[in-house]
């Protein structure tokens, strides 16, 4: 004869033979499992929402950061046209474009002329003027940052300055022949004096060496900034001008007696 079955024990989901931290551990597992994957999936969801609120964000960021070595490099460009009407209120005219040797060799850029009206007395009284600028005897010198002369948004050596003059016989640096503002009968406020090049020609900051107009105006997309560049016009006024100016209008704009019609550029 068989054994009766306890009708308590057929309806409890819990054997006897199930040790009892089994029966109380199993529920629990199940609910930290599912805690965890509601968890997981949260910062899945998190990171894939910080994923594209930072793709949205770093272009604003990367803009405003453009915007503020912009607005530097336009003060850089006021402080050496403030400096180049300071020189000429001392001496009557500008600097010349590079000054030369006896031979007729060039030895120091307008860069350097002007250094005493940057609050740079100290570094110019320094330079042996009768020696080339990369001579032995400036190599001292020539190792110092000038920081009006340096556009924050160039990359590289920042001994070297893409601020540099237009040498051109109807402009305003004509080479080693001192202009007075007088002599610019278009207009200061019609004519460069000044321009921001771009940073493939950057000169180190004492070389005499600058730019020409045929390299000016094959510049092309070389540009230092995002769409253009500055200009620091006769008056001491800075300007951007884009790359889509008109070349006829820009090479107008260098010269200073040409009586061009530049209209509104």
């Amino acid at each position: 004869m068989s054994n009766p079955v306890d009708p308590g024990n057929s309806a409890n989901p819990y054997s006897e033979t199930m040790p009892v931290e089994a029966q109380l551990a199993s529920p629990k597992k199940s609910s930290t499992g599912c805690i965890i994957a509601v968890l997981g999936a949260g910062f899945l969801v998190t990171l894939m929402c910080g994923g594209v609120l930072l793709g949205l964000l770093l272009p604003a960021v990367q803009a405003a950061r453009e915007a503020a070595r912009r607005m530097q490099c336009s003060n850089n460009m006021k402080q050496i046209g403030l400096a180049l009407h300071n020189y000429h209120s001392a001496y009557n005219q500008l600097p010349p474009a590079y000054t030369v040797d006896e031979d007729g060799n060039p030895l120091h850029s307008w860069r350097v002329a002007i250094l005493p009206f940057l609050e740079q007395q100290a570094l110019y009284d320094q330079i042996d003027l009768s020696k080339p600028w990369d001579a032995p005897e400036n190599a001292n010198v020539a190792s110092n940052l000038v920081p009006a002369y340096a556009c924050p948004s160039k990359e590289g050596d920042p001994l070297m300055t893409n601020y540099v003059a237009v040498i051109d016989p109807a402009g305003v640096f004509a080479g080693a022949i001192p202009t007075k503002f007088s002599q610019i009968t278009d207009g200061l406020a019609n004519t460069i004096m000044i321009v921001e090049t771009g940073h493939e020609n950057a000169v180190h900051w004492m070389s005499p060496d600058e730019i020409d107009l045929a390299t000016l105006l094959a510049a092309g997309g070389s540009d230092p900034h995002v769409g253009g560049g500055h200009m620091l016009m006769a008056d001491g006024a800075v300007m951007f001008i884009t790359n889509s100016i008109d070349p006829v209008v820009l090479e107008g704009m260098v010269t200073k007696d040409g009586q061009e019609d530049l209209g509104d550029f």
